[in-house]
């Protein structure tokens, strides 16, 4: 079993719910949300998380998170029009990584739609190396 899967629901954290609205462009020639949008929601609740804890997410920041590893099982269609919830869960943080999950589901309905993993790892982009993740947001995990 590979990490991306590995940690139980039981040790997970919810950190962050978001909601996105569907897009008609997010559709794709079979009438359902593109495979690839799922990325972008379950990034933007990533990076609204990160925002939250009072870091900022942007080329001028000193360090970040950057995704080492992905993935998402697709398991309902989404359809347009759709308002989408995304739940943002972690596990226990190392000294510079985070496994994070995602479950993707449409708001009024309680099936789960899709879910997901990424393996966050936060790096300095002048090096390129992975640097310690700063204790407030380690913080935000523990």
């Amino acid at each position: 079993m590979s990490e991306i899967s590995a940690a139980s629901p039981s040790s997970r954290r919810l950190l962050h719910t978001s909601r996105h609205v569907v897009r008609w462009g997010d559709m794709d020639f079979y009438g359902h949300v593109n495979n690839t949008v799922y990325f972008r929601y379950f990034e933007q609740a990533r990076v609204e998380w990160i925002e939250a804890a009072g870091f900022l997410v942007s080329p001028a920041a000193e360090n970040g998170a950057v995704i080492i590893n992905a993935s998402c099982t697709f398991l309902i269609p989404v359809n347009y029009p759709a308002t989408v919830v995304v739940k943002l869960y972690a596990g226990e943080p190392g000294r510079s990584s985070l496994m994070t999950w995602y479950e993707l589901f449409v708001e009024g309905d309680e099936r789960l739609y899709a879910e997901g993993a990424a393996k966050i790892v936060w790096m300095d982009p002048r090096t390129g190396k992975s640097v310690p993740m700063p204790e407030a947001l380690r913080n935000t995990v523990s």
